[in-house]
């Protein structure tokens, strides 16, 4: 199955996880044990908005705890809505750049703390040595790395995961994933088949934060004008970001 049908429609409903009750009953793991006394969390984020749906809870209690964090923005989303006549490619990308700045401000994090990288939107694959070695150059021995789920089911996400996952195994510094559009496609009563050891994190202090950037995110919600598309996050899509718990991989 291409990444295209992987995402397409529905998608698993939010009920359906909410009683996969293997994953929920998974022992939850501390932001301190979570984090394993990194100095720095590095979420590597392939489209403006990722690092906010899968990692935003993180983010705004690592901020309230005096964490560092600092965001590499993979490509600029610019490509969500090829067929939009006003929302072209060159808008879009400035609009999601501020969308992620407002967004990471919500969390507690500045807009200084974004990188840019600027690789076009759906050619993450085909960069990704030279994202490999970017990663290799900036990463820190004592950083976490936060990156996508290396099986996700979007090319962009797989190719930034497995940048990021031998970045930092080459560095040796301590890494996780997240999933994004797992959520969509898996079936819940396999995920016990595909995540081991998944580990949850309990956001309910920082859900709040997390929600209002998620709400910054207006080309994507659809809460814009002039858009004729459907939105890239529909409210199916947004509920199975409304936890009040993350989820990693080790």
């Amino acid at each position: 199955m291409d990444a295209v049908a992987l995402i397409n429609g529905q998608g698993s409903d939010e009920r359906a996880w909410q009683g996969c009750d293997w994953l929920w009953q998974q022992p939850e793991t501390g932001l301190h044990a979570l984090c394993a006394d990194a100095a720095r969390i590095v979420v590597v984020a392939p489209h403006p908005d990722d690092e906010v749906l899968a990692c935003g809870g993180l983010l705004s209690l690592a901020a309230a705890d005096g964490l560092q964090s600092w965001v590499v923005a993979v490509t600029d989303g610019e490509a969500c809505y090829p067929d939009e006549a006003w929302w072209t490619p060159h808008r879009l990308r400035d609009a999601r750049r501020h969308e992620l700045a407002t967004a990471v401000s919500a969390l507690g994090i500045g807009a200084e703390r974004i990188t840019h990288l600027g690789i076009a939107d759906g050619g993450v694959a085909q960069r990704e040595a030279a994202l490999q070695r970017w990663l290799r150059r900036h990463l820190h021995k004592d950083d976490l790395v936060l990156a996508p789920w290396r099986f996700d089911g979007h090319p962009d996400h797989e190719a930034a995961g497995r940048a990021a996952w031998h970045a930092a195994r080459a560095v040796g510094c301590a890494r996780l994933e997240y999933p994004v559009w797992a959520w969509h496609w898996m079936d819940p009563a396999y995920a016990h088949i595909a995540w081991e050891r998944p580990r949850l994190l309990d956001i309910s202090a920082g859900r709040g934060a997390k929600q209002r950037a998620i709400a910054e995110f207006r080309t994507q919600t659809g809460d814009v004008e002039q858009l004729q598309s459907p939105p890239i996050l529909p409210a199916h899509v947004l509920a199975r970001f409304h936890r009040n718990h993350e989820v990693y991989l080790a």
